[in-house]
């Protein structure tokens, strides 16, 4: 896959240039194989290009550009650099709910993706709240049986 992508890449940027949306999701794409193989360093590095290209050109509420934090976020997780990743996912979060609302599945997995960053910070009482709504919420809008509630509430009930 790594192979692939970055011939990809190597072809996009000669023929659509690094700002097209195309350029960034392939990537995106590669970050995300890097992401998989462990290999934190070179998918952040990718990351912050992306995100800050995705800033830059879609602006900083588009969809991609929120994504492209996430997957920041996550990678930060990962690395146990636990504040970056924190701001990361209030900026989401907080964006998510004033674009999208509340309730949308989005906005859901921001909450629970900022909730699991307080868990690894010891912040429990703070993850478990952010986790209840996350729950509480996906069933009203998922249902019980979907299966990111089912996830949330596993990891819910073993944060108790």
């Amino acid at each position: 896959a790594e192979e692939l992508d970055v011939r990809v890449i190597e072809t996009s940027l000669r023929v659509l240039g690094e700002e097209h949306p195309s350029m960034l999701t392939s990537m995106a794409n590669l970050a995300s194989t890097y992401w998989n193989q462990g290999r934190w360093k070179e998918a952040e590095e990718l990351e912050v290009r992306v995100m800050e290209t995705r800033k830059r050109v879609l602006g900083e509420e588009h969809p991609d550009t929120l994504n492209s934090m996430a997957n920041l976020a996550s990678t930060y997780r990962n690395q146990g650099r636990w504040k970056e990743a924190e701001e990361l996912d209030v900026r989401v979060m907080e964006t998510r709910k004033r674009v999208l609302g509340e309730e949308h599945p989005d906005t859901l997995n921001s909450i629970g993706n900022l909730a699991f960053t307080y868990k690894a910070m010891n912040r429990k009482d703070e993850a478990i709240q952010l986790m209840e709504t996350v729950v509480r919420l996906q069933k009203k809008v998922l249902g019980p049986e979907h299966p990111h509630t089912k996830s949330s509430t596993s990891a819910l009930t073993l944060w108790m």
